[in-house]
């Protein structure tokens, strides 16, 4: 007896913690240059670009309601966009590529010492020290963002499997 398998390829998708992320467009149009679908979550409504592949999740407003989405739904091989470093560290876990706003990747070897930097200066401004906030957002964060978003995307496609399309198996 002969089976015909038909497995389709796995695909993957971009998630976007959207509230303050500032690349936006950027992403819009590598995930259109891919075929990538591109799931925004919001806690409130937000105008975003008539197509198919781009859909808006809207979670409401509370602390970590679009974080606890994310983790969610995520899954290995997923790309997901945001500036927030626990999110980052819950999505490195589940085996997802995380990317910040200004293109720096976030991974397992680089993200104890972040989530470390981060909980040390959350506990300075709470003791009233200046820690001055982040760089302003730049050109060439822009570019960079962008540059590491599509080699992301080239590093996903070239380590995927290709699919088993009308193989006979016996």
């Amino acid at each position: 007896m002969q089976k015909i398998l038909d497995n389709e390829k796995n695909s993957f998708q971009i998630y976007v913690d959207a509230d303050a992320c500032p690349v936006k467009s950027e992403i819009y149009k590598v995930a259109k240059r891919y075929g990538l679908k591109v799931m925004l979550v919001a806690g409130s409504a937000m105008r975003i670009p008539e197509n198919k592949s781009i859909s808006l999740q809207i979670v409401g407003l509370g602390a970590d309601l679009a974080d606890d989405w994310i983790v969610e739904h995520v899954s290995a091989d997923d790309i997901v966009i945001t500036g927030d470093i626990p999110l980052a560290s819950r999505c490195v876990k589940k085996e997802a590529y995380v990317l910040g706003h200004s293109g720096r990747p976030f991974s397992e070897d680089n993200i104890g010492p972040l989530l470390a930097m981060r909980d040390l200066f959350s506990h300075l401004r709470e003791t009233g020290e200046s820690t001055g906030g982040p760089p302003p957002f730049t050109q060439r964060d822009r570019s960079r963002f962008l540059q590491e978003l599509d080699k992301t995307i080239c590093t996903i496609l070239r380590n995927r499997k290709p699919p088993l399309k009308n193989h006979l198996v016996l």
